[in-house]
């Protein structure tokens, strides 16, 4: 099997190549791997697909070095390969996917991470894109697209962004048009709503377990709306959506609403912007819809 490591340079602040170069000589693995360093954002996916489109029928592991969007960029290179496997080797500044896993631990080991066996994850497909982790809308995006600039300018993500964003939304983001239909049921809140998420993975946004009863290989999305509510309310509602345990809290049922759909359409006013693992998308009419056991993931035991 070829193990090809695609590393993001700019992801985190460490030296990336350095420590992926020591990790597989001490791992001893030289012989079983490659390295591709991506050059911008989008060439981890240009990349990928090309290798694998040249070396038709061979068994090829994919391993994204970087963060959650690394790992997008690399896994949607995969999806449907039965002859590719991905993993991760999480060296970025958000590893929101792998936490369902128990975090960045349990993907560290190199030898592990090419011998690991495989099973297969469902992905989520937005138009022509997938999704592995999250498509979320409303007041995170606004938080993801200040993060973004933040890393735009400074080459990484940081929690004081997270904040930096937090504190944005509570001032411009409270009140978001659109609606959304799961499996043709239209969610009602009149057509405002604070925010959204569906969930293939658990977690979005560095801390927050958005999505607590998400299964990767269930063939449904983890559909949660929470409606407009005062800018108090929401200080309240941030510690258990860190938790996950905001789909259980009785205080918290008269502004949720929460399903499992297998398809989700989402209709909203020119402009609108949603964010699918971490990358700000400008859409106002778009469907999500589940790839049942589409990806073949490599997780170390």
């Amino acid at each position: 099997m070829k193990n090809i490591f695609i590393v993001n340079p700019k992801a985190g602040s460490k030296d990336n190549l350095a420590l992926v170069k020591k990790k597989i000589a001490e791992a001893g693995i030289e012989d079983r791997c490659e390295i591709y360093v991506t050059l911008s954002k989008g060439n981890a996916t240009i990349f990928a697909e090309e290798y694998v489109r040249e070396h038709p029928g061979e068994e090829i592991r994919l391993i994204a070095c970087g963060g959650d969007g690394t790992i997008c960029e690399v896994f949607n290179a995969a999806i449907h390969k039965e002859n590719v496997s991905v993993s991760v080797f999480p060296c970025g500044s958000g590893n929101d996917f792998i936490k369902v896993f128990g975090g960045p631990e349990k993907f560290s080991d190199l030898k592990k991470i090419i011998e690991a066996p495989v099973k297969k994850i469902d992905v989520l497909k937005v138009g022509d894109r997938y999704s592995i982790n999250v498509v979320n809308f409303g007041f995170d995006t606004t938080v993801a697209i200040q993060v973004n600039k933040d890393r735009d300018r400074t080459g990484k993500g940081s929690k004081s962004s997270y904040t930096k964003g937090i504190i944005k939304a509570l001032i411009t983001s409270m009140r978001n048009e659109f609606k959304i239909y799961a499996d043709g049921e239209l969610l009602d809140t009149n057509g405002v709503a604070l925010l959204c998420t569906l969930g293939n993975g658990q977690y979005v946004g560095g801390s927050f377990r958005c999505s607590p009863r998400a299964v990767l290989d269930d063939g449904l999305i983890e559909v949660c709306l929470v409606k407009t509510i005062s800018r108090l309310r929401v200080v309240s509602l941030i510690k258990s959506y860190t938790n996950g345990t905001h789909l259980d809290d009785p205080k918290l049922h008269d502004i949720i609403i929460y399903r499992q759909a297998k398809r989700v359409d989402v209709e909203a006013p020119e402009g609108f912007a949603y964010s699918l693992d971490g990358e700000i998308i400008y859409q106002n009419r778009f469907t999500v819809e589940v790839e049942d056991k589409a990806l073949n993931l490599a997780v170390p035991e």
